[in-house]
């Protein structure tokens, strides 16, 4: 199960996704930066709206886990399941498989900043302006 530590981590969206890595970025607000990702590496299935608000995540259904298991042909080491708002009159159902889950806490950036802090990152679309 994921521990997510203390924080106000309403809003969420995709924040990277490729072959090798799924990152959901969250915060209270996400104009300007999130501060707690969930990073999946080797995602294997991914089931989540681009954006959304409020998740709960849980343990996944014996169901779930089977449904996981007859479309990528393996049991992952990481399944993960949420409900959230993701503006739609029902919630919407997450479901993620992956090889790792890993929680990283630090702001990032979702603009150009120089003179980062230490643990301060820049989201991965972010370029430094042209001279």
């Amino acid at each position: 199960m994921i521990r997510l530590p203390e924080g106000s981590w309403w809003d969420w969206d995709v924040v990277e996704w490729n072959a090798g890595r799924l990152c959901l970025g969250a915060g209270d607000d996400l104009t300007y930066h999130h501060g707690l990702e969930l990073v999946f590496s080797d995602p294997l299935l991914v089931v989540c709206p681009a954006a959304f608000q409020d998740p709960t995540f849980r343990e996944p259904t014996a169901d779930e886990v089977r449904s996981v298991v007859r479309q990528v042909g393996e049991t992952p080491a990481v399944v993960v399941a949420f409900e959230a708002d993701a503006g739609g009159p029902e919630p919407a159902a997450g479901l993620i498989a992956a090889g790792r889950v890993d929680v990283v806490p630090g702001i990032v950036f979702r603009y150009w900043r120089g003179g980062l802090a230490a643990g301060e990152r820049l989201a991965p679309w972010v370029r430094a302006p042209e001279a």
